[in-house]
């Protein structure tokens, strides 16, 4: 028997009226997948792909019939986004709902996007010279107090522990928002002198910000990141590490996730509370509203003056500590969904794929079974040792269409296909996810290792190229270049990025957040060349920015 029911918003979980009377209905709203019980766990369960006709009749294969598989679970992207976001997350089994409003479980197949991300930018960070470390996730509250505007930006999103052991905490403990405070504390017991000087370091961790209006992986209670953190000697190393490390982000949004971000400067209103300068990458999303997928940010002497952290300089000077601080968190996970995925389901670039190649044997009777899983082992085996990520999806319980649907649900960038024909000619058909229908399919291609490698290989890499010109086309296309505050309001309520000349106050950009909800996402480095006039006041510019609503 087959439940239907779509997942709510977040906020109506996170509500009082939440309660058990709420949690049947959920269920009754999302379609569940049987066999896979555990699909969306006690609450709600991922849910079937719809049955495809094709190269094979799987109701006349003798196997286990698939109930629900006509079921379409997944709603239009264009007719309702969100809704459509929450049915891929749950369908793809990237994360589940936590017991605590708010919070999120990631699922192994979401983590394993996480840990893509995390072994690209490892090596990055180790190539520049950082060292991995960790900090507790108590921090003491007069930590927080120590640097002023830090603690106004933090304020609403901290929880706070107030009793530990059965006692009351003589200073209450906030569970870490972010760690630049612990950190410089620590800075300062380890750095003495210039010698000391660059320190440069990172951690993984989970953080904590108490927020109130929440979407899995872009806005949680609780969420995974990583954060660097350097001290140098000046303002000038301190800045080209900043700009060194959103450089490192930029490479990594285009290279691995073929998402187009762009790179600039934050405006004063929208800086980190207690930088100097914030260096940001922003990411159009399939409805065109701007992700802050990475930011990287200048804290000038800000923390260290704050905490004391010293050093003496080469003529014996006691001087203050220059330092960043930059993060990525798993909201780019939610980034590359929204970027990539289309109606089906999700569309993973392969750098990024959990899952690289799907092989899907294919067999009517009993005695072409045994030949055909030996072609896709041997398939399997072949591409494995090739080094790419492969999944042989060898059970009899679902039929070749089912397993079509939901591979390409899933994102699978690549599907080989094996039947008895395949076997006797020595080839498979490959399929791919980002061109659906018969374009997509390719006949005939040779099992020979050599040949069949270099096929894959060549693919995947046409399917990262063709993910990132087809966001950098989409993105183009719904940016508007505006010179007056009426045609920036008519391109936010087309709901465009608006591109325009802006030397105005930050209480004209307030303003423009109050009567448009956009705000500017970031000033380009990459500007245009000429004279420019500031779209509000008339007067001269000597930037453009960006201004668009955003998660």
């Amino acid at each position: 028997m087959v439940s239907s029911l779509r997942l709510p918003a977040l906020t109506s979980l996170f509500s009082p009226s939440f309660t058990r009377r709420s949690t049947v209905s959920l269920r009754r709203r999302l379609h569940l997948r049987p066999p896979l019980a555990a699909g969306f766990s006690a609450q709600s369960a991922a849910s079937s792909p719809t049955e495809t006709e094709d190269r094979v009749d799987g109701k006349k294969s003798g196997r286990v019939q698939d109930r629900g598989s006509t079921d379409r679970v997944i709603t239009p992207r264009s007719q309702d986004f969100n809704a459509w976001y929450l049915d891929v997350i749950a369908n793809a089994e990237l994360a589940d709902y936590g017991p605590v409003r708010g919070t999120m479980v990631i699922r192994p197949y979401g983590y394993a996007m996480w840990e893509a991300i995390q072994d690209y930018l490892n090596v990055k960070f180790k190539e520049t010279g950082h060292s991995n470390m960790y900090f507790p996730q108590f921090i003491p509250y007069s930590f927080i107090e120590k640097e002023a505007s830090h603690v106004e930006g933090f304020s609403p999103e901290l929880a706070l522990v107030t009793i530990g052991g059965g006692k009351e905490l003589e200073e209450k403990l906030v569970v870490r928002p972010t760690s630049e405070t612990i950190v410089n504390h620590m800075f300062t017991q380890w750095i003495h002198s210039y010698r000391d000087l660059p320190l440069m370091i990172n951690q993984w961790a989970n953080v904590t910000r108490w927020e109130m209006r929440t979407k899995p992986f872009v806005r949680t209670l609780e969420f995974l990141w990583q954060e660097g953190h350097t001290a140098h000697a000046t303002l000038e190393e301190a800045e080209k590490e900043a700009l060194q490390m959103i450089d490192v982000y930029t490479k990594f949004a285009y290279e691995q996730a073929a998402i187009p971000v762009i790179a600039g400067r934050k405006s004063k209103v929208e800086t980190f509370a207690g930088a100097d300068k914030t260096y940001t990458i922003e990411a159009m999303m399939g409805d065109r509203k701007a992700l802050q997928a990475g930011t990287s940010h200048n804290l000038g002497q800000n923390f260290s003056r704050a905490f004391g952290t010293q050093f003496t300089d080469e003529n014996g000077l006691r001087q203050h500590v220059w330092q960043t601080s930059w993060a990525i968190s798993t909201r780019f996970v939610g980034g590359i969904i929204m970027t990539h995925g289309d109606d089906a389901g999700l569309m993973l670039p392969p750098r990024i794929a959990p899952v690289q190649v799907v092989i899907v044997p294919i067999w009517k009777k009993v005695d072409e079974k045994t030949g055909v899983l030996d072609a896709a082992s041997s398939v399997a085996e072949t591409l494995k040792n090739a080094g790419l990520k492969v999944k042989l999806d060898d059970t009899d319980q679902r039929t070749p269409g089912w397993k079509f649907n939901f591979w390409e649900m899933k994102g699978v960038p690549l599907r080989i296909e094996i039947g008895p024909r395949d076997v006797s000619s020595g080839s498979v058909v490959i399929s791919r996810r980002d061109i659906p229908g018969k374009q997509g399919k390719v006949f005939g291609i040779s099992m020979e290792p050599s040949i069949l490698e270099a096929y894959v290989k060549d693919r995947l890499d046409e399917i990262q190229s063709s993910l990132l010109q087809r966001a950098i086309s989409f993105r183009d296309s719904n940016i508007v270049d505006v010179s007056s505050y009426e045609e920036l309001k008519e391109a936010i309520s087309l709901g465009k990025w608006a591109r325009g000349p802006w030397s105005a106050s930050d209480a004209d950009e307030l303003r423009i957040k109050e009567e448009t909800g956009a705000t500017i996402r970031c000033f380009p480095f990459e500007q245009p060349q000429g004279t420019k006039t500031c779209l509000m006041t008339g007067k001269h510019a000597d930037e453009v920015a960006i201004f668009a609503k955003s998660y």
